[in-house]
């Protein structure tokens, strides 16, 4: 397993409880994943699916995320489609035609296609070893983002009595856990539940006073950081992209009542890093797989706890330190009670209030953030471990919270993370423009070929060599092959530039102070 990790996907070693639930599914288990954003999820399914015999079903909610997890796949030279309702007749029977002939290892489908009579017929014919079911607290009615598309699922153990499901979500109270098995109908499934943790997350609740105040000197201050700001109204989204493209910054607007072809041009330049800020309502955001998204704003409150966890879990899916800041006023509650007033079904209305009065608390609170989170999903948590949010690191001691310019694993260590508060930042930006190019060319999203986290550590330990690139978290066989002499050679010139020699010693890899020498 660590050789195909290493080959495929770049790393040295699996993340917490990834290798167990490798290896129930490997060995023919129903699992339940409950994983954190950024936790690795997908990991759990797509290196089985290299390793076994036949083709693996993912079952995903949207086009965009699909179509970014399937270039990322390939990018990392593992075979791999989507079929979607954006795709002509023929690209579809060429899919198919591929499938057959076994040239396919992972398959993206939507759930309401997978359940079509003659889809499930063509599945059949395959020699499908697993179905991953992402986003599975979709199928519940008491999660926060209930889709009436997953109920349907529960008839794929009808039809593939032999085939094992893996569900997975980031987001589950102990009540749609329990729903998600009972509506898929598992099969005494392995449950992992890991750490719902996001250490990089530092959270921040705020009084609703001068805002767009606050809101524009941050941006101002995180230059050249992708973010999201959330908004309750269209009306909302619409004012506040102008105003700070008045102001020079280059955002967009995300909803509901933009056409299609507005909406999916607007994510894209955000994902490819066109513009910097995406400002929307909660119907952006779980399409994306944007690793380095800094920030998400809130200017409203949300929903739910749940709706709060999942939308805050943009950020920072690269593990590097990000921002989540909330503006509170009880005229929110006056907002929100107006809309679940409306809802017709008594018992669907006492629990959006529940949900609501759970997230008034939530702001209310003045004890640690992290705490009362992780402790509404049921786990403990001690606050003196926490100092990444305003209860435990209040501004005059904030001011003293060291930036976290990134957290790595180094190959050559065998403990878990490196946290630097150095790295040379202009090389970042040179590769960085380095990066942009090369997925400009290609017409993918700059992370896809390399993250953030990637190109900070080979800032930080400057390869010289190809052997010594190939150590670098994130790089595989075939990104090695595509793109390593291109950004060796932006490394080299740029050590040369400095009239230094660029390098670091074998104790600098494994946690010493890492610098030019």
């Amino acid at each position: 397993m660590r050789d195909t990790l290493r080959k495929y996907f770049g790393y040295a070693d699996f993340h917490p409880l990834q290798e167990e639930i490798i290896g129930d599914v490997l060995n023919h288990h129903d699992v339940l994943v409950l994983m954190p954003t950024g936790g690795g999820k997908s990991l759990c399914y797509q290196l089985p699916a290299i390793i076994k015999d036949g083709v693996t079903v993912v079952i995903s909610p949207l086009i965009s995320l699909m179509k970014d997890q399937v270039d990322d796949l390939r990018a990392s030279g593992i075979p791999a489609a989507s079929i979607n309702s954006t795709l002509d007749y023929k690209r579809v029977a060429e899919i198919k035609s591929q499938l057959i002939k076994k040239h396919i290892k992972l398959l993206y489908v939507a759930p309401e296609r997978i359940m079509l009579p003659d889809f499930l017929d063509f599945l059949r014919q395959l020699n499908t070893n697993l179905i991953a079911i992402d986003e599975a607290h979709c199928i519940s009615e008491w999660g926060h983002d209930f889709r009436p598309e997953y109920r349907k699922l529960n008839l794929l153990k009808t039809h593939f009595p032999t085939v094992p499901l893996i569900a997975l979500t980031s987001t589950a109270t102990a009540q749609v856990q329990s729903d998600i098995v009972s509506q898929l109908n598992m099969s005494s499934p392995k449950i992992y539940r890991a750490s719902l943790n996001r250490k990089n997350l530092f959270y921040r609740i705020r009084p609703k006073k001068e805002t767009y105040q606050h809101l524009l000197r941050y941006i101002k201050n995180h230059p050249n950081e992708s973010g999201i700001i959330y908004c309750q109204s269209r009306k909302s989204v619409d004012a506040l992209s102008l105003k700070l493209q008045k102001e020079g910054i280059r955002a967009l607007p995300y909803h509901a009542g933009l056409s299609s072809a507005a909406r999916t041009e607007n994510q894209e330049k955000f994902i490819k890093d066109d513009v910097e800020i995406i400002v929307a309502t909660i119907a952006f955001g779980m399409g994306i797989d944007k690793p380095n998204v800094r920030y998400v704003i809130h200017c409203d409150m949300p929903k739910s706890i749940e709706g709060y966890y999942q939308e805050t879990g943009r950020a920072g899916r690269d593990g590097l330190k990000s921002d989540c800041i909330l503006f509170f006023s009880y005229g929110d509650k006056i907002k929100h009670e107006y809309f679940i007033n409306k809802i017709e079904n008594e018992q669907y209305r006492q629990f959006a209030y529940k949900k609501m009065r759970e997230m008034l608390d939530f702001c209310a609170n003045k004890e640690c953030r992290r705490k009362y989170l992780l402790n509404y999903f049921g786990e403990k948590y001690d606050a003196n471990d926490c100092d990444m949010c305003d209860a435990c690191s209040p501004p005059e001691k904030e001011d003293a919270v060291p930036y976290l310019q990134s957290a790595v694993k180094i190959s050559k260590s065998k403990k878990s993370f490196i946290e630097r508060s150095e790295y040379d930042r202009k090389l970042f930006e040179t590769l960085r423009a380095l990066r942009k190019e090369i997925a400009d060319k290609e017409r993918m999203p700059p992370y896809i070929v390399f993250s953030d986290v990637a190109l900070k550590e080979m800032s930080a330990r400057y390869p010289q060599n190809l052997e010594t690139f190939r150590e670098i978290n994130g790089v595989g066989d075939v990104k090695l092959k595509k793109y390593g002499s291109m950004f060796l050679e932006k490394i080299t010139a740029y050590c040369k530039s400095k009239k230094s020699t660029c390098s670091i010693s074998e104790q600098d890899a494994v946690g010493g102070r890492i610098g030019i020498k």
